[in-house]
């Protein structure tokens, strides 16, 4: 059915798995602890604004999060695991009347925005339609970007938001750590407890989603690369070849030949 939300809430009764209540099931055979390989006629973009879930598919498993949420498109076979307290978000779309510009299950960085969005139509007890605006809402991220979840700790998630706003920022573990008044030892396991990433990782991680938008742009590879807090273009070429299997030249190449009108 598209253009729904259908959380699944996952709970236990008496220290065992319950079952999701069968009027938000994503689908008949939707097992507590998750569901087995299967596809859908229509486009999924999944969301767990509590708890996290696991979505496997093309031999790739997706960690989804309160900060990162999956695109799965029509046709695409997958499967899920369950946390026991997940609750899940599913918003649908009728691919004859949506084009979702790819056939992998892409990840998404949820926004403020659009996470303001998905969990007021989950409280809407109004029928939900097909509506063009949420699609275009929900598929305007950039579909390279890495996944990037984000801690909840104050210390860790104060750096998050502070490097969010300023990725170039060149302060290490330990200075930031200074600037919380905590220890970089705390701070490293914060984010790798809340996050699933060292600290370093996720900051690569961050700098090199922003230097996609730069790249859009038309900014030079050694700008984007000082821009973004690389300490040298080639050490930005070898990370962005590490992550997105080509140069950032080859990038911008790629996807000037894609947005080209035929012939």
């Amino acid at each position: 059915m598209a253009g729904t939300i259908r959380p699944t809430a996952v709970g236990t009764v008496g220290g065992e798995p319950s079952p999701p209540d069968d009027r938000f099931a994503d689908d008949d055979f939707t097992a507590a602890a998750g569901h087995p390989t299967h596809a859908h006629d229509y486009h999924q973009f999944l969301y767990v604004p509590v708890g996290r879930i696991v979505i496997s598919a093309e031999g790739r498993d997706h960690e989804l999060s309160p900060s990162v949420a999956l695109w799965v498109p029509a046709g695409l076979p997958h499967s899920a695991r369950f946390d026991s307290e997940s609750l899940i978000v599913s918003e649908t779309f009728d691919p004859d009347q949506h084009h979702l510009p790819y056939t992998d299950a892409v990840p998404v960085n949820v926004t403020d925005e659009q996470r303001r969005l998905l969990l007021g139509r989950m409280r809407s007890s109004e029928a939900q339609e097909d509506d063009p605006v949420v699609f275009a809402a929900l598929s305007s991220g950039h579909e390279d970007c890495l996944p990037l979840p984000q801690p909840t700790g104050h210390a860790a998630r104060s750096v998050a938001v502070a490097l969010g706003r300023d990725p170039g920022d060149p302060r290490t573990a330990t200075e930031w750590a200074d600037e919380f008044y905590t220890s970089s030892t705390s701070l490293r396991r914060a984010f790798r407890a809340e996050t699933g990433l060292a600290f370093s990782e996720w900051r690569t991680r961050l700098r090199l989603n922003h230097s996609l938008d730069l790249l859009a742009q038309g900014h030079l590879v050694s700008a984007v690369a000082a821009r973004v807090g690389f300490v040298s273009t080639n050490g930005y070429i070898l990370a962005f070849r590490r992550y997105f299997g080509q140069t950032p030249g080859a990038y911008v190449k790629k996807a000037a030949a894609h947005q080209a009108p035929a012939a």
